[in-house]
């Protein structure tokens, strides 16, 4: 679908893909901001991945404003929508509260992360991180911004000069992989930094705070929003083969055009490509 071919849908109240996206995580970042450090019931999904209250009290709350703006749409969504296709028409893409985890020990990072895809595409993103107050959102084709200011990924030309941003996930196997990494290009950067939230490392990665980002573990709701937003920033983003990347990507590689390609080189033949397949894991 071409970027200048292509209108936002428009929701039954008049307002616009966009205009709603960005309602919509503002409304569950502020309940999460609301919740955050009072007491909560966690569930456990599975080592280190768990799911509170919030998760779907957030997710219950933009799926019925979904519903009702975009009754012809579909949800693919983390905690009770986890298996609709984005394959075919248009389908939002929902983490209600993506650093669950960040979340439930008290430290405050994390986001409500939304995007519209068509036919597998990503054509609209919103990424709220309420502790901070900043809202990432891009349009196909027509940029990409914090609270209304352009972002602009890293120009960073190796990944010697470059902060490396990277993540576990919840695969042990995949964990491991990515430490035999970062041990073999070590100390080959300047830092590394663990967020614990991948959408707002993509989030990161657009706006140039990481010159790069790396993930080993990911479903369509951690990266559909930051595709996106790292493309329309002016940045690069491939699956960890250097291959385009889609929203069924498990692993992604996002930054600045030079240190992504400098990453690339250094990291070949690692290890971290080997990981088993997801429903090897689960």
């Amino acid at each position: 679908m071409s970027s200048r071919h292509f209108k936002l849908p428009i929701g039954e109240s008049g307002e616009d893909a966009l205009a709603m996206a960005r309602r919509c995580v503002l409304a569950g970042g502020r309940l999460a901001r609301e919740r955050f450090r009072q007491p909560t019931e966690v569930g456990v999904k599975g080592r280190g991945n768990i799911v509170t209250e919030t998760d779907l009290a957030i997710e219950s709350r933009i799926a019925a404003l979904l519903a009702r703006e975009f009754p012809n749409h579909v949800l693919l969504s983390e905690e009770s929508h986890a298996h609709t296709s984005a394959d075919e028409g248009w389908t939002w893409v929902l983490d209600p509260l993506d650093g669950t985890r960040n979340y439930a020990s008290g430290i405050p990072f994390f986001c409500t992360n939304l995007a519209l895809s068509h036919d597998g595409e990503p054509v609209i993103a919103a990424t709220y991180d309420p502790v901070h107050r900043e809202l990432f959102s891009a349009v196909k084709g027509q940029g990409a911004w914090v609270n209304d200011e352009p972002i602009h990924a890293s120009n960073q030309p190796s990944l010697q000069a470059s902060v490396l941003g990277i993540d576990m996930g919840y695969s042990d196997v995949r964990g491991a992989y990515m430490l035999k990494l970062l041990q073999g290009l070590w100390p080959g950067m300047q830092s590394v930094r663990i967020p614990g939230s991948a959408a707002l490392g993509l989030a990161y990665a657009a706006c140039g705070r990481f010159d790069l980002f790396v993930h080993n573990y990911l479903f369509p709701w951690d990266v559909t929003a930051g595709i996106l937003l790292v493309r329309e920033a002016g940045g690069a983003i491939t699956d960890r083969d250097g291959n385009p990347v889609s929203i069924e990507s498990e692993g992604v590689i996002a930054g600045g055009p030079m240190v992504h390609a400098d990453f690339l080189r250094l990291a070949a033949g690692s290890p971290w490509r080997d990981g088993e397949a997801k429903q090897e894991e689960m």
